[in-house]
């Protein structure tokens, strides 16, 4: 089968694409027959080996040597304790808790990380959903629920998990401002975002307005800039930013934060399937549509990484074997 591989950290010139050995389903997981894959930020940071965080798995070599979490597919056979798989179930997934592989055009995965497709649903349209999906839902129900009429700032609206959170948050009833690039305030008014914020034009943390959530795909500020701008009650949650923001909000920011009061905190990646269908229903039902930006052949990867990596991604990007 083909796949794109890397074999040590760096920029896209790491990526190859090659044929390799199709996987055999083990204990408890399925072959999946790739129908789509998507990039997030995430596979960008394990192909740089940056922050040093992304190394963890491997200090001086990749330990996955084919990225690729999020995916969608069709079952093409299972392995010994599958009960609740069976060939030709459409389904989707993250595995970046297990072994990701997913920029492939065959994956393994363990059954307990596959969710149904629900029908209607194309498989780029599911591909886009598992991480950038439930960060943002995740994200919002951090540490309490999104309210009719809360005011709610998503910072970095107008990429994959920011381009959710928007549309997960006006279902709720809040009037959101999503802060981006200029390129991006079309697309974030067209998901519903209420006030868009150019970031190079304007610094959401030096106006007046006060928000009762702040959803921080990119944080990168003081905490005490963020305790200005929230409500007394306010809550940030930091989903990705840089490490010395990621390790004061961890710290001090959980230290300080009261129940009664402002609450500062890091929202960790958790897949959950249970959340993945809920999510699902929703874009089935036409309540919330994954932003793609493009779509790519597994042969222009590097071209893909490459757009994520500049920060020019409308949302999400998608590969289709």
């Amino acid at each position: 089968m083909r796949a794109v591989v890397y074999s040590a950290y760096g920029g896209v010139e790491q990526l190859r694409l090659v044929e390799v050995e199709k996987p055999r389903p083990g204990m408890g997981e399925a072959l999946i027959r790739v129908k789509a894959a998507s990039l997030n930020s995430w596979d960008w940071d394990l192909l740089r080996g940056q922050p040093f965080l992304a190394r963890l798995g491997g200090l001086l070599k990749p330990y996955h040597p084919i990225l690729g979490a999020d995916v969608a597919g069709v079952v093409e056979a299972v392995g010994a304790g599958v009960g609740r798989l069976a060939v030709g179930d459409k389904v989707f997934g993250d595995l970046s808790g297990a072994n990701w592989g997913g920029f492939a055009e065959f994956v393994c995965a363990p059954e307990a990380a596959l969710a149904m497709i629900p029908e209607g649903v194309s498989f780029e349209a599911a591909a886009a959903t598992p991480q950038a999906g439930l960060l943002a839902w995740q994200g919002l129900r951090w540490k309490g629920e999104v309210r009719r009429g809360d005011k709610v700032l998503i910072n970095g609206a107008g990429g994959g998990a920011g381009t959710f959170a928007i549309q997960l948050a006006k279902r709720a009833g809040a009037k959101v401002t999503g802060v981006d690039s200029a390129e991006k305030a079309e697309l974030m008014q067209r998901l519903g975002a209420d006030q868009v914020v150019d970031y190079r034009a304007a610094d959401f943390a030096a106006g007046s307005a006060r928000y009762d959530l702040i959803l921080d795909m990119v944080a990168a500020r003081p905490l005490a800039q963020y305790r200005r701008v929230l409500t007394r009650a306010g809550r940030l949650a930091v989903v990705g930013g840089t490490t010395p923001t990621i390790l004061a909000v961890a710290s001090i920011g959980a230290m300080t934060s009261k129940p009664d009061g402002q609450q500062l905190g890091l929202v960790l990646h958790r897949p959950d399937i249970g959340q993945l269908a809920e999510l699902g229903a929703l874009i089935a039902a036409g309540e919330v549509k994954p932003a793609i930006d493009r779509v790519y052949p597994l042969a222009e990867t590097a071209a893909a990484f490459a757009r994520i990596g500049a920060g020019q991604a409308l949302g999400k990007l998608v590969l289709v074997p």
